[in-house]
């Protein structure tokens, strides 16, 4: 009798022990933070429009030109929030880069958690891939989340974090950054063929599984974007070009969930 009991309970702490172990693994290396904070309270947002009239909006989850190819849970206006502060940051950029001749031009801003848990319940949905010769034809879908391309928490859902890109007044499309919002892959580093620190074009895209590149011009065309944002306090993400979240975002803890629409 001793015997068996001694093994029922080497069996039962094993799997309380596995149990943990999975339990404390980080889905993602940029969002470690755990939701302490949820709340639908948007009171400290406000319409990025209303405070950087000068820019463009294509929320690309509002409609279904999208990784996803549906419109997304929680977008319920084709517009965009930021907090207050991330957004008076915005100004300043869209100050800088209209002496430049461009304009800003944002895919995303404020994204609630219902929309995140929709990315996901799409990537567990393995043979659903009615997009992916668009945004991700290296990749076989079932290792979105290995590869971290898909995150159960995101900082956009902090309201402090935008997907953004620059349109050029003279020719009036957007400028050309070798590559679209959202693709999954190496080509969307910002490393990609250059190294962003010193903005210098290298020439090395070995990154690349399909052996595709940008040109030198394309390179430069993120750098014109990145140092714009880095210069009135946001930070980059190292593996999209597009994405930039302010350093100092107001709400580091709290996961929101109200949805998107016009205060």
């Amino acid at each position: 009798m001793m015997k068996k009991t001694t093994q029922w309970f080497a069996t039962t702490l094993l799997a309380v022990c596995s149990l943990v172990m999975v339990a404390c693994a980080s889905p993602a290396k940029e969002e470690k933070k755990e939701a302490v904070n949820p709340t639908d309270d948007n009171s400290q947002f406000v319409n990025i429009t209303d405070v950087v009239p000068d820019v463009i909006l294509e929320i690309r989850y509002y409609g279904t030109y999208n990784f996803v190819g549906t419109s997304i849970d929680g977008y319920e206006q084709p517009t965009a929030l930021l907090t207050r502060v991330a957004a008076d940051s915005l100004k300043a950029v869209s100050d800088d880069v209209i002496k430049q001749g461009y304009r800003l031009k944002i895919y995303d801003a404020y994204r609630p958690q219902k929309g995140v848990d929709h990315f996901v319940r799409w990537a567990a949905n393995i043979p659903d891939t009615l997009m992916k010769r668009y945004f991700y034809p290296d990749l076989d879908k079932s290792v979105l989340f290995e590869q971290e391309y898909i995150y159960e928490k995101s900082g956009h859902t902090r309201g402090s974090t935008l997907d953004l890109t620059l349109f050029d007044m003279t020719t009036e499309k957007e400028l050309d950054m070798g590559g679209t919002f959202d693709w999954f892959g190496p080509e969307s580093h910002p490393d990609f063929c250059g190294n962003p620190e010193t903005g210098e074009y290298t020439g090395d895209c070995s990154k690349s599984p399909a052996g595709r590149t940008i040109t030198p011009e394309q390179f430069r065309n993120r750098m014109i974007l990145r140092q714009a944002m880095l210069r009135h306090g946001f930070k980059a993400l190292d593996s999209e070009w597009w994405h930039f979240t302010l350093k100092d975002e107001p709400f580091p803890d709290t996961y929101f969930t109200f949805p998107v629409r016009q205060k």
